[in-house]
């Protein structure tokens, strides 16, 4: 059997990460275990790529949730990343670190070392910005951030003016001092590439004779000894292997794997457990709860001037955008297609932003339901514009799927079940209907897109809500972090609570949704597991 003093399930967002800062000073001898493929392929390192990414099962998991009561009793498909990189690989590459706040809502909640002058030097560390080292941002990590601000869709420029005819401020950095306004959004490109966690953390590291990666190899269990994990079995080639952990298993399998693993290894609830046949190791009912994730409602407008949809729709268009991005890395192709967004306040009394933008200059909705052709948009001048609550309070759940605790697990988002999140979700979608009506959008819109709200009122909003509401696909805290606790998996160390020697570290110990997109703040986690591992060694 082999030896490692570290193994980490899961290469994506934290745990390439992890595979770098721990073998990076020669001493601990670490395997990688991920489940997909390697990254080296083509529409993975395109940006606009990501649309062949979102329906391909060679790298995606491809879940799908239970009906949704608040969806009129949709499904909701789930993509998450089954490759080197994970997400980070298959995502749309929107950089956004969250509020200060966010993270003193953590330390307050009885996590110390997760406040916002915690983790700040963290995303300094990680960060190679374009606008390089200051008060904000870092500028020699592994990690490039691109700000292409002179790369947007003409269009942009009217969201934006309609933005601040409805008060909203011009705001050149969501990753700054405050996040209200709307402007453009930062992405995870390097000179027209995609910057994966995989790219800019594993690829350096790759070749270390420390560091193992095994690729298309599902992790199975998490084995004892004693009260002490020991190894973990995986399987490759369909072949039981088992290796040994001296030190610590991390599991790093995202809000969705890293909870199945460990109640497959007989951790979590004991009385669900027991319904799979499966030994109870240790009773920890909080594994799998407390999910929660962002919806996205919008509404699409034809549009009086061209956009993306005008330059990818035609044959000819294909091409010379192919041609652009082959000879110059430039082009629509070199971008993710959410050129413009922002932030802002609904409620009484609401001080912090709550309500996430996006403005796409591009639309899809002449193709099969539930997928994302980013490269045969509609064949007329479009653009979609949709909000995002940023820090809903409705918590859901995944478990283990009876009769097949190792299929695809029972995904029960529970979205918009609670007040505070259908007054949210119907508030934004009353200002984004008034973005809509500003002398700056006039300009540009020639007629809503079927089907559209009937008007703005509370049933009218929520009836389409019920039936145009998506996940925004940052689904967290399915293994929260927090004191040890009915409601908690494991400690501000992310060590499981009652177990040794296993750690989680990924979006699922979120103790809270941070507010905007989920991919920074997963690559922090996986900063700040380096450095409590490292400290303890």
């Amino acid at each position: 059997m082999e030896i490692y003093d570290y193994v980490i399930v899961g290469a994506g967002s934290a745990g390439c990460v992890l595979a770098n800062r721990l073998t990076q000073d020669g001493k601990s001898k670490v395997l990688l275990i991920e489940a997909g493929p390697d990254d080296r392929r083509f529409w993975i390192q395109v940006p606009i790529g990501y649309g062949k990414s979102f329906y391909n099962p060679a790298v995606n998991w491809m879940y799908t949730t239970e009906p949704v009561e608040a969806f009129g009793g949709r499904t909701s498909y789930w993509p998450r990343g089954k490759v080197l990189g994970g997400s980070s690989s298959i995502n749309a590459m929107v950089y956004i670190r969250g509020q200060a706040q966010d993270y003193e809502d953590w330390r307050e909640a009885g996590n110390p070392g997760w406040g916002w002058d915690d983790v700040l030097p963290l995303y300094k560390r990680m960060e190679s910005h374009a606008w390089g080292e200051s008060e904000y941002h870092g500028g020699s990590g592994p990690l490039h951030i691109h700000v292409p601000a002179d790369r947007l869709h003409p269009s942009c420029e009217h969201f934006f003016r309609a933005g601040e005819e409805l008060g909203l401020p011009r705001n050149l950095d969501f990753n700054g001092a405050d996040q209200r306004g709307v402007g453009h959004y930062q992405v995870t490109v390097r000179n027209g590439m995609r910057m994966s966690a995989a790219r800019a953390y594993l690829w350096p590291a790759r070749k270390r004779p420390n560091l193992r990666i095994i690729t298309n190899a599902e992790a199975r269990r998490i084995r004892f000894d004693g009260k002490r994990v020991a190894g973990v079995d995986y399987v490759k080639d369909g072949k039981t292997v088992q290796v040994r952990a001296s030190r610590e298993v991390i599991l790093s399998g995202g809000s969705v794997n890293s909870p199945k693993l460990l109640m497959l290894s007989g951790i979590g609830a004991a009385e669900d457990l027991q319904k799979h046949d499966i030994p109870v190791h240790h009773d920890l009912p909080a594994v799998g709860r407390n999910l929660l994730d962002h919806v996205d409602c919008g509404v699409i407008y034809k549009s009086k001037v061209p956009t993306l949809n005008d330059e990818l729709y035609p044959l000819w268009g294909k091409l010379w955008a192919g041609m652009k991005y082959v000879l110059a890395r430039k082009g629509p192709l070199s971008l993710s297609v959410n050129h413009g967004g922002g932030f802002f306040c609904v409620g009484p009394d609401q001080t912090r932003p709550n309500i996430q933008l996006y403005f796409s200059p591009l639309s899809y909705t002449r193709v099969p339901a539930g997928t994302r052709a980013l490269m045969s948009p509609d064949p007329y001048s479009a653009f979609n514009l949709s909000i995002s609550p940023c820090r809903p309070t409705s918590r859901g759940q995944i478990s283990l799927r009876p009769g097949d605790p190792h299929g695809a697990p029972v995904i029960e988002p529970n979205y918009l079940s609670t007040d505070h999140d259908k007054f949210e979700i119907t508030e934004g979608m009353r200002f984004l209907l008034k973005l809509g009506r500003t002398d700056a959008m006039r300009k540009i819109v020639e007629e809503p897109v079927e089907p559209f709200p009937k008007g703005d009122d509370d049933e009218s909003l929520m009836e389409y809500i019920r039936g145009r509401a998506v996940t925004v696909f940052h689904p967290v805290s399915t293994c929260k972090m927090g004191p040890a606790g009915p409601d908690t998996v494991v400690g501000p160390d992310l060590k499981v609570h009652g177990v040794l020697g296993v750690r989680v570290a990924d979006a699922s110990i979120f103790p809270t949704l941070t507010s905007g997109n989920t991919n920074a703040p997963s690559i922090m986690v996986g900063e700040k597991a380096s450095d409590l591992i490292l400290s303890d060694r």
